[in-house]
């Protein structure tokens, strides 16, 4: 039975600041962040910041089902969302974290079919990489052996409503 991990926004920020202090210690020289969306979003965000680099997005869908939980078949959009010309020759994939390591795994296939006349070289980023991923990322900041189900901050959301929030708020005492 697999175990179950919980993270906290601090916690998740922190791993986010690690995976940073990693990349930036290999030295190596990067001119495009790609993050895979949902998951990779907020991690590809803030090392945009940090990095200075101009930051794509790539919508990809493989989880659905009760409590997002279900792996299915993996979706692309139809193209990148990004601010530059063209997408940098030295790109920094990044996601959350490498569950079956599938999606990253595609990811690159698709970006090098699309977009591989530009690619000189792409490395890996997550935050998690699981023993069972097919793909082992360049850059991680936890190896998680047993492959826990791991319970990110933003999972209350895909359970809640807006209306369910303004409910929520309108109880809630003023300050």
């Amino acid at each position: 039975m697999t175990s179950d991990l919980y993270i906290s926004w601090a916690d998740y920020h922190h791993k986010i600041e690690q995976l940073a202090i990693a990349i930036h210690q290999s030295e190596w020289e990067f001119n495009q962040i790609v993050c895979l969306a949902k998951g990779g979003l907020r991690v590809g965000d803030i090392l945009a910041r940090l990095f200075d680099q101009p930051l794509a997005i790539l919508s990809v869908s493989s989880y659905g089902g009760e409590k997002n939980q279900t792996r299915g078949s993996i979706t692309f959009s139809q193209d990148l969302a990004m601010t530059t010309a063209n997408l940098g020759s030295r790109t920094l994939v990044v996601d959350d974290l490498v569950d079956s390591g599938i999606t990253l795994q595609k990811s690159l296939v698709w970006l090098d079919r699309k977009y591989g006349f530009y690619l000189e070289e792409a490395r890996t980023a997550v935050l998690w990489y699981k023993d069972c991923s097919v793909i082992k990322p360049d850059y991680y900041v936890d190896y998680l052996p047993d492959n826990p189900w791991i319970h990110q901050p933003f999972e209350p959301y895909e359970r809640t409503t807006p209306g369910a929030l303004a409910t929520q708020q309108a109880n809630e005492p003023m300050e």
